[in-house]
């Protein structure tokens, strides 16, 4: 083979190769430009997808739509629409602190009544355990007062012994004239006048009791009247819908 050619060979060789590197360079190319695209592609209906308008009113009414809530409208409360003005979240304003302080004391207030319910509700079932019939509400009430007032009597006959010595004390100073008195008989007075005193509080303080017994077991009575009449009204109604016959119910109000 001639000089002339291995070069026209060699040349041959080396345009081919030349072309098909640029063949390949043009295909990576247009392989990465795609990828490219598809990922520009992906961004972009990522962000659409997540896309957020919100929605507030100012102090003077006007209606705002932004894709972000400014500073000084971060506290208002608002809502979040999505692409398609669909909305799908909302906040509240921020509460001021009286606001703050009003709602926690509503919380508070509800707490207490709720509370204060289930007190009642217990005192009620407590109520019905305990008597059966109203007779035994006031034999009930007769053996407390009569307890309070054996009390009573038994105070008062110690008061009245008190005030026998006492009186007898004063007279035994009187006969000592101008004489000096004698200690003891001063420190027995003093004792006497201070248990007369306790005495007549004691029976004072259970005259208040009796008033207070009485007037629970009168109270305890209406309730206890009024719990029975709810029972029987509630029995009534459930064995007239078992047989399937109608009823005439009267309002709480209406029992008594």
């Amino acid at each position: 083979m001639s000089t002339d050619s291995r070069h026209r060979q060699i040349e041959r060789a080396t345009n081919d190769a030349s072309t098909s590197a640029s063949r390949n360079d043009w295909k990576r190319s247009v392989v990465l430009a795609v990828v490219l695209l598809l990922l520009a592609l992906a961004y972009t209906a990522s962000r659409d997808a997540h896309a957020v308008t919100y929605k507030w009113v100012d102090d003077k009414g006007i209606v705002h739509y932004a894709d972000k809530m400014p500073a000084e409208a971060v506290n208002r409360g608002h809502v979040e629409l999505d692409r398609q003005g669909v909305q799908f979240k909302k906040t509240e304003r921020a509460l001021t602190s009286d606001e703050a302080r009003a709602r926690a004391d509503d919380v508070e207030r509800q707490r207490q009544e709720a509370k204060e319910r289930e007190v009642l509700a217990r005192r009620d079932r407590a109520l019905l355990a305990s008597y059966t019939r109203e007779e035994d509400l006031d034999l009930a009430r007769q053996r407390a007062l009569t307890t309070i007032d054996g009390q009573m009597q038994s105070a008062r006959v110690y008061a009245a012994a008190l005030v026998k010595r006492q009186q007898e004390i004063l007279e035994k100073k009187q006969t000592y004239g101008n004489k000096p008195v004698p200690a003891v008989l001063d420190r027995e007075l003093e004792s006497v006048e201070g248990e007369l005193a306790k005495t007549n509080a004691l029976v004072e303080a259970k005259k208040q009791e009796s008033l207070g017994v009485a007037t629970k077991y009168d109270t305890d009575k209406q309730r206890w009247r009024m719990l029975r009449a709810n029972a029987d009204l509630a029995g009534t109604i459930a064995t007239s819908q078992s047989s399937g016959s109608a009823v005439n119910v009267l309002p709480t109000s209406a029992i008594r």
